[in-house]
């Protein structure tokens, strides 16, 4: 017979995370994705605890298309990153069964060797009903990794073309990796997120590949230079790597530091974070209020028929948004009174 977890304290959780118990820091990860009114509630206050003690890492976010890589690259990137004595957090956005909402990728068996190290923590989170596999809750798992002591967090997102634009805004640096000779039909989603990227790795340059990887190289060289200049004054480079062979990995995370040390030195490394960070406070209260919205009584009562009306024609979308606003509203200032 299976015991059932003992439920942790807020002291617990806190206490936990900030001595590096990866346990807590997995079941801290569990709290903040819960959607239990209790779970949110204690959420909340283990990562106002915790606040103090994060933002001392870099964060990256990488990104790609489906087929070019990506775990094996993050695993021969985290192995050069761990040997050099650094703690290392990765969190993979898998695609979740959506009648489940579970993860179906197992990011664990794909980067056996990581998992493994002492210095790496590895968490798979489904993206359940979230736009383009970006985890609701991947911000808050940065801090809690933060204050376990994690110094280099990865994200990793499905590549499907629409997380990009959410990851780029809670990460430091911005790693897009493309294939040679994939043709742009398999790659379209580098059009809209090129600009966003601080590099950009061909991958899989190894082999019959490697010539197709040089000329692929300077093609989007001669690519990027017809985009606007970076107001940081940095100009992305482009790379090769082979993680198969771990060809081109140091030099990647060479470019990573240098990044990291000039724009602190210009002020951008810590003026973007605070941007960032009332970026999400404002994404927060649209989400709280969105859900308030669908989950007050009333609305939840006359949705149906107002969606029946605009869908057949009878009412104008515009007006049937502003009549369960405005009921919304009503209700909730009559409550207060």
């Amino acid at each position: 017979m299976r015991h059932r977890k003992k439920r942790l304290s807020k002291e617990d959780f806190v206490q936990g995370v900030l001595a590096g118990n990866k346990t807590v820091l997995g079941r801290a990860i569990t709290l903040v994705e819960s959607d239990l009114v209790e779970d949110q509630h204690l959420s909340r206050e283990v990562l106002q605890e915790i606040l103090p003690y994060s933002g001392n890492s870099i964060r990256l976010g990488i990104t790609g298309v489906p087929g070019v890589g990506k775990s094996t690259f993050i695993e021969s990137l985290g192995q050069h990153i761990t040997e050099k004595g650094k703690k290392l957090a990765v969190l993979t956005i898998d695609p979740s069964s959506q009648r489940s909402k579970g993860s179906i990728l197992g990011d664990k068996t794909r980067m056996e060797t990581l998992s493994h190290h002492p210095l790496a923590f590895i968490r798979p989170s489904a993206s359940g009903s979230s736009l383009g596999g970006v985890n609701n809750h991947t911000r808050e798992s940065v801090l809690l990794c933060e204050a376990a002591g994690y110094e280099i967090i990865f994200i990793e997102t499905v590549g499907v073309g629409q997380s990009e634009t959410t990851v780029h805004g809670m990460v430091d640096f911005f790693l897009l990796l493309m294939l040679a000779g994939a043709g742009d039909e398999l790659q379209g989603i580098k059009k809209g997120i090129m600009e966003m990227a601080d590099a950009l790795v061909i991958t899989k340059s190894d082999g019959n590949n490697f010539k197709m990887a040089k000329r692929a190289k300077a093609e989007y060289k001669s690519a990027l230079h017809l985009f606007p200049p970076s107001p940081t004054g940095w100009f992305p480079p482009v790379l090769t790597c082979s993680a198969l062979e771990s060809t081109g990995i140091q030099e990647i995370w060479e470019v990573v530091e240098k990044y990291k040390k000039d724009m602190k030195a210009k002020g951008y490394f810590d003026s973007k974070r605070q941007q960032q960070q009332l970026f999400w406070m404002h994404e927060n209260i649209r989400e709280l209020l969105e859900s308030r919205f669908y989950q007050h009584p009333i609305v939840s009562k006359r949705l149906g028929e107002v969606e029946n009306e605009v869908g057949a024609g009878k009412k104008e979308a515009f007006t049937a948004a502003q009549e369960l606003l405005q009921a919304f509203e009503e209700d909730g200032f009559s409550q207060k009174k």
